[in-house]
């Protein structure tokens, strides 16, 4: 671990100067962290503070999951900081969300963009509903249920009575599994199947059923199933 205050680096190794020199890209996630947090703690400078923060989640998108309380606990971020990280987090998931949400959402690529990284983020599973008109762009989204998806949480009525309130055209249901593993449960079938029956009878087009999970490609379709 360096001892080495910032004001003692080199002034090209400083994340400061080097984002002013070089842009975000220029910079590890570790540097760009120390941005935010401007101010490390006795003996350990605030890169090397940000360094602990990535170590102690195990990488970038488990420490974006804290909340501020649980940020604010860390001896080196307090309260003030632990705002700034979630600020930032938070404002870097909108932007994702607005560029994405201008186009048609069609596919479950997009659904991944639009919803991937946000959801991932969560220890529960949520259930959510993309509403969307009929041009396919988006509506609004919301959420249905917290907690473990199953057939009496997510019951095709509460499901669809976002669509029907938003004069929706189309709906794309989507949930995540916090284990990573995006493979859909027998429970995950068979509410599929009722959402489908129920779609055809209210005359709203469902699109699909994304699973959100980790990995490459981080979702599954039950469109791209065939079930759909």
């Amino acid at each position: 671990m360096s001892q080495l205050k910032i004001r003692e680096m080199p002034q090209d190794e400083r994340p400061r100067e080097k984002l002013q020199a070089h842009g975000a890209d220029g910079l590890s996630d570790a540097e760009l962290i120390a941005i935010l947090l401007r101010t490390g703690v006795t003996g350990k400078n605030v890169v090397d503070l940000a360094r602990e923060l990535l170590q102690r989640y195990g990488s970038l998108r488990e420490l974006s999951r804290c909340t501020v309380d649980e940020l604010s606990k860390i001896r080196g971020v307090g309260p003030a900081k632990a705002l700034h990280l979630v600020a930032a987090f938070g404002l870097g998931q909108r932007l994702a969300q607005q560029t994405i949400s201008k186009q048609k959402l069609d596919s479950p690529e997009l659904i991944h963009e639009l919803l991937g990284e946000e959801m991932r983020k969560l220890r529960k599973e949520s259930l959510r509903v993309v509403l969307l008109d009929t041009r396919y762009h988006l509506i609004r989204v919301e959420e249905v249920s917290v907690g473990s998806v199953n057939e009496s949480i997510a019951h095709p009525r509460d499901v669809f009575r976002p669509a029907l309130i938003g004069s929706a055209y189309a709906v794309i249901v989507v949930h995540n599994h916090p284990s990573g593993d995006a493979s859909p449960s027998q429970t995950d079938h068979s509410l599929t199947r009722r959402l489908s029956e129920a779609a055809e009878l209210l005359q709203i087009r469902l699109l699909d059923h994304v699973i959100i999970g980790e990995g490459d490609p981080g979702y599954f379709s039950f469109k791209e199933a065939g079930v759909l």
